[in-house]
């Protein structure tokens, strides 16, 4: 049992390490304003000026989700975020399964990752009793 404990952790860590890496690599392209990060932005009606605050407000909720003191409200913060952004992408008739619920599936990645890591988490969310 201790075994399948270790290993379920290590999953979570696992997941949370590849959410962690996708958005510190989108924020950080949006904080230094790389021209396909403010392309992609401004296509969804975004002035180029407000593509580095967005990209700040997602490293913040980034480095408040990999820090385990923090990761709870990181969590929530990134859902905020990332619910945002399926709203942007459903308003511009983006492409459901890829676009639209591309947020979702990494709000679910992030949320696993956190659970999986996270026995307080698992206390007051369990999936079974």
């Amino acid at each position: 049992m201790e075994m399948k404990i270790h290993w379920i952790r290590y999953l979570g860590a696992g997941l949370s390490a590849l959410v962690i890496l996708f958005l510190a690599l989108d924020a950080g392209m949006k904080i230094i304003g790389a021209a396909a990060s403010v392309t992609a932005t401004g296509q969804l009606g975004f002035r180029p000026d407000l593509v580095p605050i967005l990209g700040w407000i997602l490293a913040i909720a980034t480095v408040l989700y990999a820090v385990p003191k923090t990761s709870s409200l990181g969590a929530v913060l990134l859902t905020g975020y990332l619910g945002g952004a399926v709203a942007v992408q459903f308003q511009h008739g983006a492409p459901l399964a890829t676009h639209v619920l591309f947020g979702v599936y990494l709000g679910t990645l992030a949320w696993s990752g956190l659970w999986l890591r996270s026995e307080g988490l698992q206390a007051v969310l369990p999936v079974s009793r």
